[in-house]
């Protein structure tokens, strides 16, 4: 799933490289407030998730953040010559303001360089490709998309997820798109063959799934799978709208350009695929 420039899959990405990590690649962890060091090189402000399993998991008990996205950001912060990263977590409804307002200096976080967010962002090139997947518990006996007619589909409030699920399922057929009733903030949406409700976590989304009252978890990929269990699937009849994750910063700013090529480079040598292999 991982993408670098010019491959379009996972398994290109792991030919670029042996599965082991390259000398000098970052850690599994690091602290979430770096200091800065004594020969003047600073740290690199990243905004970062704080509950996604594999990508980025702020561990409560000792204060770290550990994944795959904080191993690249300590990679490509050593690249470009800082001493280290200084983490903030970020959710999906602070990360745009935590940038543009200066709060962290990029994210790395699970975030899509989307055609909308590139008009407010750069973006380097994709370290991650993911795709839109739906997760259903096991004794609900959903076992496709077809099946989920009259059902009600979950997401994350404030991702992108319900925009690209909505026109997904539309251009599948499985709804004519028109938007039935909805309240003020489109958490509680009705459509003709399917409803739509938003959560402000994905714990509480996940706990939503576990009770019933969401018939699937719509997610990427990478954080559906932080949720899975013996008691839970993802469809294998199912998945929508590729996700390329990049490392944002402000538009026009200093830093863009340096970290597309730390991002590159590590593509190039194999960085990123060793890390991958390591959190997969």
């Amino acid at each position: 799933m991982g993408k670098p420039t010019n491959l379009t899959r996972r398994e290109a990405l792991r030919l670029a490289s042996a599965a082991c990590l390259c000398a000098g690649a970052a850690g599994c962890s690091a602290s979430s407030a770096s200091s800065s060091s004594a020969s003047g090189s600073g740290t690199l402000k990243v905004g970062v998730r704080s509950d996604i399993a594999g990508m980025s998991q702020l561990n409560e008990s000792n204060g770290k953040y550990y994944g795959l996205e904080v191993d690249i950001a300590e990679e490509m912060a050593s690249r470009m010559g800082y001493a280290g990263c200084e983490y903030s977590t970020v959710t999906p409804d602070s990360r745009k303001e935590d940038l543009l307002d200066g709060t962290v200096d990029c994210l790395v976080a699970c975030y899509s360089a989307s055609d909308k967010r590139r008009e407010n962002f750069d973006f380097s090139p994709a370290y991650y490709e993911d795709h839109i997947v739906l997760v259903c518990e096991n004794s609900s006996l959903i076992t496709k998309v077809e099946d989920l007619k009259g059902g009600v589909f979950g997401t994350l409030a404030g991702a992108n997820t319900a925009a690209y699920l909505a026109n997904n399922l539309y251009q599948r057929g499985f709804t004519d798109g028109k938007v039935l009733t909805a309240n003020s903030d489109n958490t509680d949406v009705s459509f003709d063959t399917w409803h739509l409700y938003e959560y402000e976590s994905y714990s509480a989304l996940s706990d939503a799934l576990e009770c019933g009252e969401v018939d699937a978890m719509a997610a990427d990929g990478a954080i559906a799978r932080a949720y899975l269990n013996d008691e839970r699937s993802i469809l294998s009849d199912y998945q929508a709208a590729d996700q390329d994750y990049a490392v944002a910063t402000q538009k026009g700013s200093d830093l863009s350009q340096k970290v597309a090529d730390a991002i590159q480079s590590m593509l190039d040598d194999g960085t990123i695929a060793g890390l991958i292999d390591k959190w997969d």
